[in-house]
């Protein structure tokens, strides 16, 4: 088995680059290790099944990763370095960068689903509609406040949003339609840095539909709140539709953009999704519960 580390050297603010992981992985054990930088593509081939790859980088690094390991049947192990870090977050990685690289040295492995998206693979989200507005136009204290969700608040007052975009929702359990502020098409539990969705986890199976109708961003913030303090999304639907299936497929009016793992996949008039559940072998421990 060969170890593999490829790091983003744009992740985050790029004090977790390859020298860095290098220290920590030799103080764990692991010296015999190839690198390679996410600029040079051609190392993609030398991988074989069995084989290591460690992604130093944000979701979107982490995700490219874990293509490359579906492609060549190879593990994947993730070195958090990114901003968000939401797949990191489903796979409950220790915080202690020293204790990864141990985990890793250890052998641990469970399997993960992963989601698809109009032939594109995502770990964490894919969006049409507000969400797929770069989180940078929130600040930052509203981000650690609120989380994703609180974007979509914060951008609609900014923004004045207030009719947002017809489309159908169809999943396994029937259809829903109307007007939407945002759509998101999660496989795991977190998105949006940190923000969690109740009773998912990223091997349950499922897809989870979270769709946000166009209110007031003083309704929005809300919904946000009430949601957090209960543990659960609202029942009603009036603002918020939350739905499991495992597969989906969105119509629209107008074209929209759709981004994955914020990856901007370009504009599009339908978008279908799925989840392969337990495709992905990752180095973990253990999954935090729903």
């Amino acid at each position: 088995m060969r170890h593999w580390l490829v790091a983003n050297a744009d992740a985050g603010d790029g004090s977790r680059g390859q020298a860095f992981w290098l220290e920590h992985l030799r103080g764990a054990g692991l010296g015999d290790v190839s690198v390679r930088d996410f600029s040079d593509t051609t190392w993609a081939r030398e991988v074989r099944e069995g084989d290591l790859v460690m992604v130093a980088g944000g979701d979107g690094s982490v995700s490219r990763g874990a293509a490359l390991c579906l492609e060549r049947n190879a593990t994947l192990a993730v070195l958090p370095s990114g901003t968000a870090n939401d797949f990191s977050r489903n796979l409950g990685l220790p915080e202690d960068p020293l204790e990864i690289c141990r985990l890793i040295a250890s052998g641990r492995t469970v399997n993960v689903d992963v989601g698809w998206v109009n032939d594109t693979l995502f770990l964490n989200v894919a969006h049409i509609g507000l969400g797929t507005v770069p989180a940078r136009k929130a600040s930052a204290n509203h981000k650690k406040a609120f989380g994703r969700f609180s974007y979509l608040a914060v951008l609609a007052r900014r923004i004045g949003i207030r009719w947002g975009f017809q489309a159908r929702i169809t999943h396994d359990g029937g259809s829903i339609e109307g007007l939407w502020l945002s759509i998101a098409i999660s496989s795991g539990a977190f998105f949006g840095g940190g923000q969690r969705i109740p009773e998912a986890t990223i091997d349950d199976g499922e897809l989870n539909i979270v769709a946000v109708r166009p209110r007031s961003w003083v309704n929005l913030l809300m919904t946000f709140i009430v949601s957090r303090l209960r543990g659960r999304q609202p029942r009603d639907g009036s603002t918020l539709v939350h739905v499991k299936s495992t597969r989906c497929q969105v119509q629209l009016r107008h074209s929209r953009t759709l981004t994955a793992d914020g990856e901007d996949l370009g504009r599009i008039m339908e978008a279908t999704a799925s989840t392969r559940p337990g495709a992905l072998r990752v180095v973990c421990e253990r999954l935090l519960p729903a």
